[in-house]
């Protein structure tokens, strides 16, 4: 905590911006005395995790049960390929389909089924994706616990129990008594928030992907698969960076994805580049047992952000800027939306 000041001694000018500068090293020297001290070097490591599943509808090249299956079946393939055992964070909601019978809703839940079928883990996304930063907390809980029993029945189903949450939009709320509430009822209820340190614009790129595969445009798919794939090289070394500078060691990712097309068509191509560059993929469960993921973090804004951020802002840094897709990209998504 910085100490008091008296009007006479509180910097001016040169004096105060040496003094921020001093802060903050401080603040990294303690962050990396905190999480780096005595740790080994050890290869890079990222635990994998998917939102939105069965699937964000817009990013999908079909929104049918059949469809749903047979992007899952690619994505899922990639995933076991590589060795990856992932984490999907489920809305319940995207079971229900207005239109659709008893049999379709069977259908979609099947898509869950395959998950764990492929030795993959479930955790709840809320029932509907709903926003906490702007939803009352009961009203938010009460989606929570909506989006629990058909995830319940096919775990306990295999011995196993629902133990991870994914906040919607990476919102934990505008003010931190609210976020502590709803932390202290995931607790009771015996979650593990699943944090994230590789945010990402992949739903920007799934969009564009998702409704040029539509069109048939396979030219324009692949011109935007490869960027997304450049782009997602660029987020990895910029983590990295930050890892760096925040714990004086590069700590085991989490990376968030969606399960959605362009994903499902270039994981494996992401999964080669991710072990180029030095990386293994863990579980949910052994990068959360890092000391990093018990760093300080009080964070709370209108921003879904990484928890990277979340701890550089904790420790009064100022936050590092995120890479951005091109303009072309940014572009195609504005005349999407």
């Amino acid at each position: 905590m910085m100490p008091f000041l008296s009007e006479s001694r509180r910097p001016t000018g040169r004096r105060r911006i040496h003094l921020r500068v001093h802060l903050a090293l401080s603040a990294l020297v303690g962050i990396a005395t905190l999480v780096g001290a005595a740790q080994p070097v050890t290869p890079r490591s990222v635990a994998v995790t998917f939102d939105d599943l069965p699937a964000p509808r817009v990013a999908v090249v079909s929104n049918t049960p059949s469809g749903l299956r047979e992007n899952t079946a690619r994505l899922l393939g990639a995933l076991e390929a590589h060795g990856v055992a992932a984490v999907g964070f489920v809305n319940e909601g995207k079971l229900v389909v207005p239109g659709e019978d008893l049999a379709a809703r069977a259908a979609r839940t099947d898509v869950l089924r395959m998950w764990l079928d492929a030795g993959m883990e479930l955790g709840n996304h809320t029932y509907s994706h709903p926003d906490l930063n702007t939803t009352p907390l009961a009203d938010f809980e009460e989606d929570l616990v909506r989006g629990e029993p058909t995830l319940v029945g096919l775990l306990s189903g295999r011995g196993q129990t629902l133990r991870y949450f994914r906040h919607p939009f990476l919102h934990v709320g505008l003010d931190l008594e609210k976020r502590q509430a709803f932390e202290r009822f995931l607790a009771e209820r015996g979650y593990t928030v699943a944090p994230v340190t590789v945010d990402n614009d992949d739903y920007i790129y799934a969009a564009l992907y998702a409704k040029a595969m539509r069109r048939g445009d396979t030219e324009l798919a692949g011109r935007i698969a490869a960027d997304y794939l450049r782009y997602m090289e660029s987020v990895f070394e910029f983590v990295e960076g930050v890892s760096q500078r925040l714990a004086g060691r590069e700590i085991p990712q989490v990376l968030l994805l969606h399960a959605n097309a362009v994903n499902a068509d270039t994981f494996g191509r992401l999964a080669e580049m991710l072990k180029r560059r030095g990386y293994g993929f863990v579980t949910l469960e052994k990068a959360l047992a890092d000391d990093a993921y018990r760093l300080p973090d009080t964070y709370v804004g209108k921003w879904g952000i990484s928890w990277l951020h979340h701890w550089e802002q904790a420790a009064g840094l100022k936050r590092s800027p995120s890479p951005n897709p091109p303009d072309w990209i940014m572009s195609a998504f504005k005349e999407l939306q």
